[in-house]
């Protein structure tokens, strides 16, 4: 056990190498969270956290863990909640855990859970789900398109979604291969309302720019173009928080960026890259 502000955790095998490519250890992945708690909990606050665990490190089997597990700290915040409509387990009463400090990231990281990802909406302090606070559209490129091709999309989405009176929207490099781009709402619309939004956004910026963008799905359009997907405002999705980690061959973050240096050249980042930028440049998310 190690006292992390307060709250005992239980951590074991810290030099477990998590990412083999790199050498990564489990120690590092943690070092790594406590460079960016304050950043990755304003992210996580009061959302549900699904985590993708890695038990043996990337190489080994992995699996998707929505519910709190069995032996979780007593500490860990959890609530009972009906799983959405289009879910796998629709109405299925689910008890999801919520990540509310150092201690909760540092939980996650010894189960080798490498991926923490959250939906669009919020659970109030009584447990009742609250409207969406945020849009997301995911940028997917298909080969031999790339991250310069999504950054130019980027550009466009976020021009668009100015338009609609939706200046704040912050870009973020996916850790993967592709990005994503939030924009703050109100909460006023519900989860349906924001996801017809999106879809409507999608399809305008596709028809507009037909050799760059598809709207759709299907694999054999999208050669050589981004796909905007606006599926994960869906009530039942969930996206890859920003600050997570990724569990990829090399340790690649979901990370945010500023809007100055979406275009070419866009690269993927690295934990220490990411924790580096936080530390000097601040947050893009403000």
């Amino acid at each position: 056990m190690v006292d992390v502000e307060g709250r005992q955790v239980r951590v074991s095998h810290l030099e477990k190498v998590m990412y083999p490519s790199t050498g990564t250890t489990k120690a590092e992945v943690m070092n790594y969270l406590v460079r960016v708690a304050p950043a990755l909990l304003a992210q996580l606050a009061d959302r549900p956290v699904t985590r993708i665990r890695w038990p043996d490190g990337m190489g080994g089997e992995k699996f998707f863990e929505k519910n709190v597990p069995r032996g979780a700290p007593d500490w860990v915040r959890r609530q009972t909640i009906r799983a959405a409509p289009g879910s796998d387990d629709e109405g299925a009463e689910l008890v999801l855990p919520f990540v509310d400090d150092l201690a909760g990231l540092v939980w996650c990281a010894n189960q080798g859970s490498l991926e923490l990802h959250t939906p669009q909406w919020t659970v109030g302090p009584r447990g009742g789900v609250r409207r969406p606070d945020r849009l997301v559209v995911d940028l997917d490129p298909g080969a031999p398109a790339g991250l310069d091709e999504c950054a130019q999309v980027a550009h466009l989405v976020a021009d668009r979604l100015r338009e609609d009176g939706l200046p704040e929207s912050v870009p973020v490099t996916s850790g993967s291969k592709g990005m994503q781009l939030y924009a703050k709402l109100p909460g006023t619309r519900s989860v349906m309302e924001v996801r017809q939004y999106a879809r409507d956004l999608a399809y305008a910026v596709a028809a507009a720019h037909p050799t760059l963008v598809v709207a759709v799905m299907k694999k054999d359009v999208r050669g050589g173009k981004v796909l905007i997907d606006w599926s994960q405002n869906h009530p039942a999705k969930t996206t890859i928080t920003p600050y997570s980690l990724r569990g990829r061959d090399l340790p690649r973050v979901a990370a945010p960026r500023w809007w100055d240096e979406v275009g070419p050249g866009l690269q993927q980042l690295g934990p220490d890259e990411v924790a580096d930028r936080l530390e000097a440049d601040g947050d893009p998310f403000g």
